[in-house]
């Protein structure tokens, strides 16, 4: 029996070893071993059970020289000694063994330059699966040749006793950059193997002058042109970089390096929560055998999904090859970008609905990673909420957040990038008194930026924020640019654009290491 070097994880003696299995292969054996369904279309749908998204608590990483002094230490990384880990480790081994296993082998990167080969060793087929989609495929000599730099091991069936291991749960969700491992157990949440190759990108590129980039992209159909869209849960980031006019890269990692951009992913994974094929119809489509869909719930004589069902979760999800979205970029690479465009959905209605930002504006920017949740989203919440994640994507960035902004910086600046704040939250008031500004309108704002029609026009500089407002703008209408001007009580409009000034300048207080010309860019409290 082949191992393929897996002994020299301490798994001895596997019942069966299945490497890269076709898809209709993997479904089937997960219809047969697991408790599964197939949709209508024929995608794969399975429950996660107790874990319907990441587990933050219960994600750690190896505190070992020499590694240990790179990281930035916190609550978004959290430490676990290496006798620690060495015990969960042998216990996840020796739960895989005598047991059929499902290897991968793919790479995290579609530029060959600075794509890592990672092989993923799965307990259940229906993750090998979701790997299947979620990592660059190889090549029939690709594969012939593989060598894996990182190893994940995907365990949920164990769970951890949290006394004897001194961890948080059952669950663990450990990085060991020494030895190259991600090590999972207790969770069946497949998005925990897709971030944690996410972070391990993060820690590896930055080391090679490359930015990894929790952000969508996207290109011209007739042309080079290519744009990147930040933003966190909410601000419309999937929409908008789904462009009929544009051609899709890739919608969720990505890295930035001398080559130009390309997407460390191979697949997408997609909120399914009210999709429906009139709102959002490349993903509805994408939904058919090879995908898996997670925690939605079906109808089982007609196994037609039930997309507004939240009663499993409102995280609902679907994993597919990224191929499956029509005229999708294959390989997923492309030019340095021509447009960067942050999101935020400001429910205080004080954000401009577009800013042009300079260099430092955008360093400061990509590093508070703001947005906003309205009241009514979750109990207890009844004024608009502030939320900041660091560079965007703050659970996934192992080094300090100095890093991830300055090479930012040098890549904007080299390669003439324009920055672009967009507001996709609300206008003429907060949440309750303005209303949300409208997708035509922010559809016409992200086209006049990715055509260059922002670069022509007069701009005026807002004084809470600092930032250089356009007076006109191809499409919409110039009365609700400057935001001051939509809302019916001036006074108010102060009061509430400084109180969340002052929330920018609290919230990057926690960022010491920062360079003064980044926390200089921000507003003034």
């Amino acid at each position: 029996m082949k191992t393929y070097g897996i002994e020299k994880h301490n798994i001895l003696n596997p019942k069966n070893v299945y490497r890269n299995l076709e898809p209709a292969v993997l479904t089937e054996m997960a219809l047969r071993t697991e408790e599964c369904a197939l949709t209508d279309t024929g995608a794969l749908k399975v429950d996660t059970g107790k874990y319907t998204g990441r587990s933050p608590k219960d994600r750690y990483i190896v505190d070992e020289a020499p590694v240990s002094k790179e990281i930035s230490w916190g609550a978004e990384n959290k430490k676990i000694s290496a006798e620690q880990f060495t015990s969960i480790y042998g216990k996840v081994c020796a739960y895989l063994s005598n047991r059929d296993i499902f290897l991968f082998d793919g790479f995290a990167g579609a530029d060959t330059t600075y794509r890592v080969p990672v092989r993923v060793i799965n307990e259940y087929a229906s993750q090998n699966l979701f790997m299947h989609n979620m990592l660059v495929r190889p090549t029939a000599d690709e594969l012939a040749k593989f060598k894996p730099e990182y190893t994940v091991i995907c365990a949920p069936g164990l769970k951890l006793d949290p006394k004897t291991e001194g961890i948080n749960s059952e669950a663990a969700i450990i990085l060991d950059f020494k030895r190259r491992l991600l090590v999972i157990a207790g969770s069946k949440y497949s998005g925990e193997m897709k971030k944690g190759v996410f972070s391990i990108m993060n820690y590896l590129l930055p080391h090679k002058g490359v930015l990894g980039m929790h952000c969508s992209a996207n290109k011209a159909i007739d042309g080079e042109d290519t744009a990147l869209f930040f933003g966190l849960s909410g601000t419309g980031k999937t929409t908008l970089s789904t462009d009929p006019n544009r051609a899709l890269i890739g919608d969720d990692e990505h890295g930035w390096s001398d080559n130009g951009i390309f997407n460390i992913e191979g697949g997408c994974y997609a909120k399914c929560i009210d999709l429906s094929a009139e709102k959002e119809p490349e993903i509805f489509n994408a939904i058919k055998h090879g995908s898996v869909v997670e925690n939605v719930v079906i109808d089982p004589e007609t196994r037609v999904p039930d997309y507004a069902d939240k009663s499993l979760t409102e995280n609902t999800r679907v994993s597919y090859p990224v191929e499956y979205i029509p005229g999708a970029v294959i390989p997923g690479v492309g030019t340095h970008p021509k447009t960067v465009v942050f999101l935020s959905a400001d429910a205080f209605g004080v954000l401009p609905p577009v800013a042009k930002l300079t260099k430092e504006q955008a360093m400061y920017y990509f590093v508070s990673g703001y947005t906003s949740k309205v009241a009514g989203t979750e109990r207890g919440i009844t004024d608009p909420v502030t939320t900041f994640s660091t560079c965007f994507g703050s659970p996934f960035l192992p080094l300090d957040p100095s890093v991830y902004a300055e090479l930012l910086g040098e890549k904007i600046a080299k390669h003439g990038s324009s920055v672009y704040l967009i507001n996709t939250g609300w206008t003429g008031g907060g949440y309750g008194v303005g209303k949300r500004m409208s997708l035509p309108a922010t559809r016409a704002i992200v086209t006049a930026a990715l055509n260059g029609s922002l670069n022509d026009v007069e701009y005026e500089v807002e004084p809470f924020f600092g930032l250089a407002v356009p007076k006109s703008c191809p499409g919409v209408d110039s009365s609700i640019l400057n935001p001051k001007n939509s809302w019916a009580d001036k006074a108010e409009y102060d009061r509430v654009a400084k109180k969340l000034a002052a929330k920018f300048v609290e919230n990057f207080q926690k960022y010491p290491h920062m360079p003064e010309e980044i926390v200089n860019a921000g507003p003034k409290a």
